[in-house]
């Protein structure tokens, strides 16, 4: 089935999303910032809501590459996730030359299949966008297979999503049934229509407009550099109808 997962980085943005009709959340902190990992009040109220929840394990803003205690740090989100009943993780790592880094991305895949097992539910794995900065899409696509990941979330290695639909629709051609793949990036109600029309059956979208106003005094002090936005749950509702009644290839 079609499905919509929306990234929120509040406790507002939950709601949203559920009100808006989201079928999945990926939960974050620091959404400007293409996400981090959320703190640990964030991850107990998701996890007391209706919806699955998939926890991005990101330490640190920039590039994948990770040294042994930023690998440390996403195991132990892992480990978090999934004691917190949480639906999945979504995790990714590159090394030097931009390809997936298959050494730390086998280590935690067996780390959050241990971990799966030991609670007695699934864990959900998705390879995040550390994907699009490879430099053989279809040859990531494959190593991402052969890893154990369910799902990719991918712009096509494009800035936006919508900006490269010939690359998706041949990733999805390729991955057939053996994984997902998700578009994620620049997914608005003015662009989903040429998503969906490619065959792609997972999106990934913040839903956020309406920028939010902070006081001068936030802004004289710099602790609001980037004008926020809210996850609207009207904006999400508009996407959910459309993907929903999608009928995919």
């Amino acid at each position: 089935m079609p499905l919509l997962e929306i990234c929120v980085d509040t406790i507002g943005g939950l709601e949203a999303a559920r009100r808006g009709g989201a079928d999945r959340i990926e939960l974050c902190a620091a959404l400007a910032l293409h996400g981090l990992t959320p703190p640990a009040s964030l991850i107990r109220a998701a996890s007391a809501q209706p919806l699955p929840v998939h926890l991005l394990a990101r330490p640190r803003e920039g590039d994948f590459i990770y040294s042994a205690a930023d690998q440390a740090l996403v195991a132990e989100d892992i480990r978090t996730a999934a004691e917190a009943g949480l639906a999945g993780v979504v995790i990714g790592a590159s090394d030097a030359d931009r390809r997936l880094d298959t050494t730390v991305l086998a280590r935690w895949v067996d780390h959050a299949r241990a971990l799966a097992e030991a609670r007695g539910t699934p864990l959900s794995l998705t390879l995040h966008r550390a994907f699009d900065l490879a430099p053989d899409l279809p040859a990531a696509l494959e190593t991402a297979v052969e890893l154990g990941f369910d799902r990719i979330l991918t712009s096509g290695g494009a800035w936006r999503a919508p900006e490269a639909t010939g690359v998706l629709g041949d990733l999805q051609r390729r991955a057939a049934d053996r994984i997902v793949v998700m578009a994620g990036s620049g997914i608005t109600p003015d662009t989903l229509p040429a998503i969906i029309a490619i065959g792609i059956r997972e999106f990934h979208a913040s839903g956020r407009s309406r920028p939010v106003v902070t006081p001068r005094a936030v802004q004289d002090l710099n602790f609001d550099p980037i004008s926020p936005s809210e996850t609207d749950a009207d904006v999400i509702a508009r996407m959910a109808a459309m993907v929903h009644r999608s009928v995919v290839r």
